[in-house]
């Protein structure tokens, strides 16, 4: 194993001169099409280039309409064609600049910045949760760190498949820094592991504490592939009252003339579906030589001319329809299912926690969340289903907004608004709060749902 390590430094060291010797090059053209703005991606080839330019436009809100992509040799080419979340061309200017960035030599450092929510100079401390999802979890989760003193400053949270994954970035309550304490920290841990645990179905139930930054949506796919959500993976359409969804259509065949597999797409477009596939071919150490990718109706279509890391094309049967389950796990798992609820107030301490315990005490269960907070704001998202299965019924949404706010949280889908009532909500929380009895019981782990 050793006579590797000093060919693979050389090889490193090798591409960052390349790199030096060769920048990206990068061109923003907002003159040759007429309803969407050009970026053109030139620069020395290596593994996961492509994802890195899609991570950059995916951070950026950036709407992908269209995108050809070649990388036969020792470059590549990608062009691109976006818009802003609105249908717009691009005004911003630093686009050319972030895109350098990320394929320059000091890349990694600064991918690693990127968190959900947060401003880069925030420091908090990460914690990674995957385990079986329940109705009412994510309520316990948060009410386990609110109850130990943090303070949620953003997280992400998918479902898929019975699985749960989320990222969460937290600080102590009092100081507003990370959290250090190695006593602490485990102590959280255990907690949250019990949480997890509480079926006694303790497949991939996992827990990871670090300092630093991730990648949120990259580490939430990792998460997701690891626990092998795709092994229970269901293409068929699911309604969960807020719309009939189709399923994705992947096929996978082999090019036998070129030497390659041809991995084929379409399903209902969305925003930063591009990044989704492309994040899982990478992970799955394949690698991306040409591609297209026409998104500019209601259905996307992409087109893959792939090979895995060590050049060869898809050889079993059984590896191509993992692929195939592994790639309609990427398009699914981000897929928003049930009702988008909004929620905009000033944040504090345990807000999470109430919120979370109002959707769990009126049968909601959360699907999906994005937690962030914009200066003393916290703006978040959350999709809910009902946990029995049932279509969401608009006296519940209505119901929870009352107890909540009827200005603070508000609703996406409009055939669940009313008329507006007469009285409007105040941000008063009322009987949120749960008796320090059961606070305790907390404290001593053993989380329970009640109401």
């Amino acid at each position: 194993m050793d006579c590797w390590t000093p060919s693979i430094k050389v090889d490193e060291e090798f591409q960052k001169l390349v790199l030096r010797i060769n920048p990206p090059r990068v061109t923003v053209d907002n003159s040759s099409t007429r309803n969407t703005t050009l970026i053109k991606v030139d620069s020395a080839n290596k593994q996961g280039s492509l994802l890195e330019v899609v991570q950059v436009l995916n951070d950026m809100n950036l709407i992908i309409r269209r995108a050809y992509v070649s990388s036969d040799g020792e470059w590549f080419m990608d062009v691109f064609h976006v818009t802003d979340q609105h249908g717009n061309k691009l005004l911003e200017d630093d686009v050319v600049e972030r895109i350098q960035q990320s394929l320059g030599p000091t890349a990694r450092s600064f991918r690693s910045r990127r968190s959900v929510g947060m401003q880069a100079a925030i420091e908090h401390t990460t914690i990674e949760v995957t385990g079986r999802d329940r109705p009412g979890l994510l309520s316990e989760i948060f009410a386990v760190l609110t109850d130990h003193k943090c303070n949620i400053v953003a997280a992400e949270v998918w479902t898929h498949s019975s699985r749960m994954a989320s990222v969460l970035y937290i600080t102590d309550e009092s100081t507003g820094c990370p959290i250090n304490d190695p006593d602490r920290l485990a102590k959280i841990e255990h907690l949250l592991l019990s949480v997890l645990m509480e079926d006694r179905n303790k497949r991939s139930a996992n827990t990871v504490v670090s300092v630093g930054g991730t990648h949120t949506e990259r580490r939430l796919h990792q998460m997701m592939y690891a626990d092998r959500d795709y092994d229970m993976m269901n293409l068929g359409s699911v309604d969960h009252g807020s719309g009939h969804r189709r399923k994705p259509l992947v096929t996978v065949e082999n090019c036998s003339e070129r030497g390659y597999t041809v991995v084929n797409l379409r399903c209902a477009d969305r925003p930063k579906l591009l990044f989704d596939t492309v994040c899982t071919l990478t992970d799955m150490q394949y690698v991306v030589f040409h591609a297209t990718l026409i998104a500019e109706g209601p259905e996307a279509s992409q087109e893959y001319y792939i090979r895995h890391i060590d050049g060869r094309p898809i050889s079993s049967e059984a590896e191509r329809q993992r692929l195939i389950n592994c790639l309609g796990a990427a398009i699914t798992r981000r897929a928003s299912e049930g009702i988008r609820l909004e929620l905009c107030s000033e944040d504090r301490i345990g807000l999470l926690s109430d919120v979370t315990r109002i959707f769990r005490e009126n049968g909601l269960s959360v699907t999906r969340a994005e937690v962030s907070t914009q200066g003393s704001q916290a703006v978040n998202v959350f999709y809910v289903i009902d946990s029995s299965g049932n279509p969401v019924k608009s006296e519940t949404i209505d119901a929870v907004r009352k107890e909540i706010g009827l200005t603070i949280l508000r609703v996406k889908e409009e055939e669940y608004l009313k008329s507006p009532p007469q009285e409007r909500g105040r941000f008063s929380f009322g009987n949120l709060f749960k008796s320090r009895s059961e606070k305790f019981l907390y404290n001593l782990g053993l989380i329970r749902s009640y109401s």
